[in-house]
């Protein structure tokens, strides 16, 4: 084994690879990017949007400041009323969802890591379905806990999936994946179960949010999730550089002073907490958290301080991408948007696990 001197000064020369220019750049074509592909998106749907309307709406709101899009026409109104705030949502779910894939995969350090494949996001949609249940999240005032109760249900789920698959301070991959099939199987099942004692009405609404859905928000709901997915990930940036020295092993990271259980804990709590927030106004929409990771990786390299951002950004747009394609390919009704990225995820996820599997004979 490398000594802590050794240790150092190969970690010091693989951080130095990301220039600052490099990581500017990068994030900036993704910026531009993130926008294009907004302002695209926005002016498809039941209804086509003209791109003249969806840029005097943009310019009305930031010149006046000011959400009141009466004075825009029609084309305004249905930018700045339903496709912007929904648009927004999926940005945020999607960048969310890719940046909880890349956290849980240097700390688990397994390609295969994702809330929806590990069960977080049943853990997380049934402790939303419970507050749905006791009528919490209905109205503006208790709308700030329905995301709390997702986030107790997603630490559960990823709290009780670690102890489960845990084996002598190993994580094997077939025995998380196992633990997160059967915790997802039980959990799926208490969701039904709570549908099953709903109202008929508030029942057919459960089930088409658990199928994944971003249905256009209210602002006031967008706010509270902009809070939650701000503050994860403003703290996972300044956790970069130590999930870098969590994917060389443990032993490496306590050989350069790092506390791994303390730092762990606090990604498993910060994950928890930004997979709750989004399951519970998306239902849960699977394979973002995995698929957009290994791309981006595969493109841009494995540093952490530029794959978190860049994940995220482009976990954003495929959101955003795959709910457009959800609400236009049948219009004017529309599909669950968790059906678009579940079949453009799963054919990924198998290859992936047929690719760990032959390099393991």
């Amino acid at each position: 084994m490398q000594n802590s001197q050794e240790v150092r000064a190969q970690w010091h020369r693989t951080g130095a690879m990301l220039t600052r220019r490099r990581w500017s750049l990068v994030l900036t074509g993704l910026l531009f990017a993130s926008a294009a592909v907004l302002v695209l998106c926005s002016q498809f749907g039941a209804v086509s949007v003209q791109l003249a309307d969806v840029l005097a709406a943009l310019w009305h709101v930031l010149t006046t400041g000011s959400l009141d899009a009466s004075s825009l026409g029609t084309g305004g109104v249905i930018f700045l009323q339903v496709r912007l705030p929904r648009i927004l949502m999926g940005f945020l779910v999607g960048g969310a969802l890719a940046a909880v894939g890349v956290t849980l995969q240097a700390l688990l350090r397994n390609p295969l890591a994702d809330p929806y494949v590990l069960g977080v996001s049943s853990g997380a949609a049934l402790g939303a379905s419970l507050a749905m249940l006791l009528g919490i999240g209905t109205t503006v005032l208790l709308l700030p806990l329905l995301p709390l109760f997702g986030f107790i249900g997603g630490l559960f789920a990823l709290m009780l999936i670690y102890r489960l698959a845990q084996s002598q301070g190993r994580l094997p991959i077939h025995s998380l994946l196992l633990a997160g099939v059967i915790l997802n199987a039980i959990l799926t099942a208490l969701i039904m179960f709570i549908t099953s004692i709903m109202e008929p009405n508030r029942s057919a609404g459960l089930m088409a949010w658990l199928m994944g859905s971003l249905i256009a928000p209210g602002y006031p709901a967008l706010a509270v999730i902009v809070i939650y997915v701000a503050f994860v990930s403003a703290v996972l940036m300044h956790k970069a550089q130590v999930l870098n020295v969590l994917t060389q092993g443990e032993e490496t990271a306590q050989s350069l002073g790092i506390d791994t259980e303390r730092v762990k804990k606090q990604l498993y709590v910060l994950t928890a907490l930004v997979t709750g927030a989004v399951v519970s106004v998306s239902g849960m929409i699977g394979f973002v958290g995995m698929v957009v990771p290994h791309a981006v990786r595969m493109m841009i390299g494995s540093d952490h301080r530029l794959l978190l951002p860049a994940s995220a950004m482009v976990g954003g747009m495929f959101l955003v991408v795959s709910d457009t394609i959800a609400r236009t390919i049948f219009a004017p009704a529309e599909i669950p948007v968790g059906i678009v990225t579940a079949l453009a995820g799963g054919p990924f996820f198998l290859y992936l696990l047929l690719w760990r599997k032959d390099r393991m004979i």
